[in-house]
């Protein structure tokens, strides 16, 4: 496992869009484990794999105890809304409100291939809907709330 760069906001890479992910094998473990070592280094909740400069559709959390790694995740469900402020590895030293879901249904397969579906509701929801969004490109800045609402 190795500590990988986390690609910034200002750098191209950031905003492009994540392929899916076709073969679950040795180096996508690679990818994964090293995305773990990553995330907590840096002492985050969810990276995604675009962050450390792969752009393949795979996100990994660890909310409230709960760690899981998402591999071609789908939202399939949305209900409810819910503000509040969020940060980002890729933005360092900033943090803004955001409008998410309050609770999703995702569907996804696991490191080897195998689908399963999670539901989450609060800040679950909202750190995989923050890694959704890295995978198409979307930044959590360029859904802030503007003052007064």
């Amino acid at each position: 496992m190795a500590v990988r760069n986390v690609v910034k906001k200002d750098e191209e890479l950031i905003r492009k869009k994540s392929k899916p992910v076709k073969n679950f094998d040795d180096d996508l473990g690679e990818l994964l484990d090293d995305m773990w070592e990553t995330m907590y280094a840096f002492d985050g909740m969810g990276l995604a794999a675009v962050q450390v400069g792969i752009l393949r559709r795979a996100i990994i959390i660890d909310v409230n105890g709960l760690k899981a790694e998402l591999i071609n995740p789908e939202i399939i469900y949305k209900e409810g809304e819910a503000v509040e402020e969020e940060g980002c590895l890729s933005v360092s030293g900033f943090h803004g409100r955001v409008k998410r879901p309050y609770k999703i249904k995702v569907k996804a397969f696991d490191r080897y291939g195998y689908p399963f579906t999670i539901e989450g509701e609060s800040w679950l929801a909202r750190c995989i809907c923050h890694e959704c969004d890295h995978l198409d490109g979307i930044l959590f800045t360029d859904k802030l709330e503007k003052k007064g609402k």
